[in-house]
């Protein structure tokens, strides 16, 4: 079992990845923001960090930047949903250290496959 936090301003989504990584043997705190993610980190430690990168506060690119710097060995996914330049968040993301990246509306196995690899463990746990 991994301890992640997501981080998405939208609830229904931060709900519905929370529920897949519940499922799936994880414990999963949730952020609205950046802001109150780079709180939550400080108190309580996680092995990964899913973040979107259009958010209010503190953005998921700024999130990242503040993650590499604070807490250098966290791995990071990042997500983008379907609005303009999606790509280049996602390709920006690529290019500061996340280790996977994911476009919505992906699906509950692409999220699984990306947090087993990103953790190192093989899709079958």
């Amino acid at each position: 079992m991994s301890r992640i936090l997501v981080i998405d301003d939208d609830p229904a989504v931060r709900a519905a990845v929370a529920r897949v990584l519940v499922a799936a043997g994880h414990q999963v705190n949730q952020a609205a923001d950046g802001r109150l993610a780079l709180e939550a980190l400080r108190h309580e430690p996680v092995d990964l960090v899913i973040t979107d990168l259009l958010m209010p506060e503190i953005d998921g690119i700024e999130m990242i930047v503040a993650v590499r710097q604070q807490f250098p060995a966290l791995p990071v996914i990042a997500m983008s949903g379907a609005i303009p330049n999606a790509d280049l968040y996602l390709g920006i993301a690529t290019n500061l250290g996340v280790r996977h990246t994911l476009a919505k509306p992906f699906n509950a196995e692409k999220l699984l496959h990306a947090v087993n690899q990103t953790l190192e463990r093989p899709d079958s746990q």
